[in-house]
């Protein structure tokens, strides 16, 4: 829980005097006491009133949110990896939005740096729905990113990452990269699927107005990888373990499956990929993976 104690007393959200409580947070700040914590409290209180006064109570008005399936897969405590299709960008509003546990999203570094009023207001609107910046811009930036996500897994934290790297440019699966398996491997942690639907129509991609939708999410069964402990370095293991974990998604989503990224469909968006467009990526089940150049001979287990 945090505490919040104001400078010559405390009160609590309601006016009344105490500790200001904001559930779901970790740690206890004394506002005069250092801004370094402070700081550090600041994204977990944002988070608290943008799910619950600001902006969770209007998403559950008009886009009526639901859980339909598997809610018990998600862990009450300690780190895990929520592997999520990706159809638009408020795939990471709804989702925390259901989970009592808060999410953590990374999300691209343009988001946080703007200048004047709407940049300020854009920090501070990302921080609040549980984002923390990434820069993707060279390799080196991209491991950081990769980093960045091992350290909030081992801190006990939901990690909500998207394997395709991008939203889907026309609602089918694309292939997924290798990040979120080298996450795993390193972290020692569990990937949970999860298909989102309707968001797509909700906030369709191209369109700053979003229209009422009914929202639902499905959450799969914690995929265990411990088998490949140590291997995180082998890009065979990563192709394998990627791919188990995209044909996870397949299944709970429905979506139909596209063996190609969808950064390049989106930069070709007049050339059909060179595919059978209803291939299923084929996870490894268990043993060593395969040739990195073909997908694993069973399905995901």
């Amino acid at each position: 829980m945090l505490r919040i104690t104001a400078v010559g007393g405390t009160c609590d959200r309601t006016g009344r005097t105490g500790p200001f409580v904001v559930p779901g947070a970790v740690g206890s700040v004394g506002w005069p006491a250092g801004t370094k914590h402070v700081e550090e409290a600041l994204p977990a209180v944002l988070y608290w009133l943008m799910k619950h006064i600001l902006l969770g109570p209007l998403l559950k008005l008009f886009f009526r949110p639901k859980i339909i399936e598997g809610a018990e897969n998600i862990p009450k405590e300690g780190g895990a990896i929520l592997a999520s299709n990706h159809l638009a960008v408020s795939d990471s509003f709804f989702l925390p939005l259901k989970l009592s546990r808060r999410v953590t999203f990374p999300a691209k570094i343009e988001y946080f740096t703007g200048k004047g009023l709407k940049g300020a207001f854009q920090r501070w609107f990302f921080s609040g729905v549980g984002q923390v910046p990434i820069d993707r811009s060279s390799a080196s930036a991209a491991q950081g990113a990769l980093d960045t996500g091992v350290r909030i897994v081992r801190e006990g934290k939901l990690l909500g990452i998207y394997p395709e790297g991008t939203r889907s440019p026309d609602g089918r699966l694309y292939k997924g990269k290798v990040g979120v398996a080298w996450i795993a491997l390193e972290s020692g942690a569990p990937v949970i699927p999860i298909a989102m639907f309707g968001t797509d129509k909700a906030n369709p991609i191209g369109s700053k107005m979003w229209r009422p939708h009914p929202i639902r999410i499905k959450i799969g069964k914690p995929l265990d990888f411990s088998r490949y402990e140590g291997l995180s370095g082998d890009r065979f293991v990563l192709r394998s373990i990627t791919d188990e974990i995209m044909y996870a998604l397949m299944e709970l989503s429905g979506q139909e499956y596209v063996d190609v990224y969808a950064a390049k469909a989106k930069e070709e968006p007049q050339k059909k990929p060179e595919k059978d467009s209803r291939k299923k990526p084929e996870g490894q089940g268990s043993g060593a993976p395969g040739d990195a150049d073909r997908l694993p001979g069973t399905k995901a287990g």
